[in-house]
């Protein structure tokens, strides 16, 4: 079932044409993820899908219901939800903390300040926020503050606390941008155990990351999308090989017809 769809969606910067006429769907619990090298077009498109940027032209549906128009926030009540590459917690606070409010900010509407007047030390032991540290392996961090975590496991918090409003769609923006090899192993593990549950979509600039993790590759250029498939069907496509690998199809072309 087709979850998201953009149709010919354009957003204009000026004299700048950041997304050219982009069409592109996204089906239920499906891992999908965009790619390209920096100014492609691939972060405008996905704050389009978000709600950040209003297409100029163009319109994006969600589950058949057009939402080109929409905030953000009408976008997370209908349940999808998105991480930006710096992890917005709060570092003043512990792990169980930054998840109490994650969770009672999505399903008790109460704002910031009342949650801080009611305290969190009553709601640490609420049996998803409880599941929440076991399921992302923050359950020995849990009493830490977390501006003495490592980046990897900031990001691990912030995905954490995204999943607990129970989010259909999770949309994850270079979530593995400035991890360690390790870290980025450790991210990407939480994230398989949640396929088949949520459809994800990723925007990352380095493919060897995710390359044996994404279901579907689209490949974006000047804006563009230049292809889309499996990663052996992507990278071997003569326009990625050209712009995202920078390599000469054409010298590589008159060599072989000259060996």
């Amino acid at each position: 079932m087709e979850i998201f769809r953009a149709s010919n969606v354009t957003k204009r910067f000026g004299a700048l044409v950041a997304v050219n006429n982009v069409s592109y769907s996204l089906r239920e619990h499906e891992v999908a993820g965009i790619i390209g090298s920096n100014g492609a077009g691939k972060t405008t498109f996905f704050n389009l899908l978000t709600g950040m940027f209003t297409p100029d032209e163009g319109t994006i549906h969600y589950r058949d219901v057009e939402i080109t128009h929409e905030t953000p926030q009408q976008r997370v009540t209908r349940g999808v939800m998105r991480t930006f590459q710096l992890t917005s917690t709060f570092d003043n606070l512990t792990v169980i903390d930054n998840l109490v409010l994650a969770y009672f900010r999505a399903h008790r509407k109460a704002s910031l300040l009342q949650l801080f007047l009611n305290t969190c030390k009553q709601h640490r032991n609420n049996e998803k926020i409880t599941a929440i540290l076991e399921t992302f392996d923050l359950k020995d961090l849990r009493d830490r503050e977390v501006r003495n975590l490592s980046l990897g496991e900031k990001r691990r918090l912030e995905i954490a606390m995204t999943m607990l409003a129970e989010p259909k769609v999770l949309l994850l923006d270079e979530p593995l941008a400035g991890l360690a090899e390790s870290e980025i192993q450790a991210v990407l593990e939480i994230l398989r155990r949640q396929m088949g549950r949520q459809t994800i979509l990723i925007v990352e600039h380095k493919i060897s990351h995710v390359k044996d993790f994404l279901q579907r590759i689209t490949v974006m250029h000047e804006g563009s999308i230049i292809a889309e498939g499996g990663y052996d069907e992507c990278m071997s496509h003569p326009e990625v090989r050209r712009s995202y690998w920078q390599i000469d199809i054409d010298a590589e072309t008159s060599a072989e017809a000259g060996s």
